[in-house]
């Protein structure tokens, strides 16, 4: 089995609500499901939200924001994850959902991956917030660079801005991903290009998932000055775009609408691209250039 359809979920979560997000994003599990979709992927931090506001308040005088977010988010295992694997079972799809996880006293921004058996495959924490939201989430380790096996091949992938980090790309290279997942807060026209770009490199399939997110959808009480009240102030438009092994675009973008995208993936594509250009194959030089990954999981403290 190698071919398969994926969708992309461009949608807007319920502003810092956990429970009213994720029933959103259940609903359109099954609405992608029953379009035929095998793999469904959401946004970066889409439960509950990304949290917009570190591009707009000073560092540290966020609180009405970040308090909300921290009773709001994801603990992994825990209920809200619960929720989704059944959701993925229900559906007897592979879901990818973003979500900002608590672990403890610190903040990820996490991607999780559940199969259709309900189980949860793997979980990716972000290695490098970037700027302002290193105020909010802590930093992952390669203990989380993770692919997942389906029977349509390998999914694995890396968030927003990780994308530009050559070395992480190498590492999903090398891991095996056939089917890279780019779930996104970066809705400008050159983050096509960059989906292109990886597409064409690593010769795989790629699917990049930006959420909707306008002033108007953060709760009138959190605003202040902020957010001014309308349509018209645009956090993010979208640009959710699914590309093909040769960079060639499938479906997308679409921008400043909720919409499912779907594209019908074909795996062995991949390994015919992979014979003109394998990145860590025949076309590597080892004898030149190598990269060591530490895969262990980094804590403050461990206990023998």
């Amino acid at each position: 089995m190698t071919r398969a359809t994926v969708a992309a979920v461009q949608a807007t979560p319920v502003f810092l609500d956990r429970e009213a997000t994720v029933e959103k994003a259940c609903r359109l599990v099954k609405e992608a499901a029953a379009a035929g979709a095998a793999l469904v992927v959401f946004p970066e931090a889409f439960v509950p939200a990304y949290p917009d506001w570190v591009w707009r308040l000073p560092a540290w005088q966020d609180g009405r924001f970040t308090h909300r977010l921290l009773d709001q988010a994801v603990t992994v295992p825990g209920p809200t994850a619960d929720r989704l694997a059944e959701a993925a079972r229900d559906a007897g799809v592979y879901l990818a959902i973003g979500v900002n996880e608590l672990d403890g006293g610190t903040l990820y921004n996490t991607l999780l991956y559940f199969t259709p058996a309900g189980e949860l495959a793997g979980r990716h924490r972000k290695l490098m917030p970037t700027g302002g939201e290193r105020t909010v989430w802590g930093y992952g380790d390669g203990s989380t660079l993770t692919v997942v096996a389906t029977p349509f091949g390998e999914v694995g992938g890396l968030i927003c801005w990780e994308n530009y980090m050559p070395l992480a790309r190498t590492a999903m290279y090398a891991l095996g991903v056939e089917i890279y997942l780019a779930p996104t807060w970066d809705n400008s026209p050159q983050w096509v290009a960059t989906l292109q770009h990886i597409a064409k490199e690593g010769r795989v399939y790629v699917v990049g998932v930006a959420p909707l997110l306008r002033g108007s959808d953060v709760p009138e009480e959190l605003r202040g000055d902020s957010y001014p009240a309308g349509d018209a102030d645009w956090m993010s438009r979208g640009h959710t775009t699914i590309v093909e092994p040769g960079g060639e675009i499938l479906a997308g973008p679409v921008t400043e609408r909720e919409e499912i995208l779907y594209a019908e993936i074909d795996t062995d594509r991949v390994l015919r691209e992979r014979q003109l250009f394998d990145p860590v194959g025949h076309y590597a030089r080892p004898d030149v250039f190598t990269l060591h990954v530490d895969t262990r999981p980094h804590n403050a403290v461990t206990f023998d």
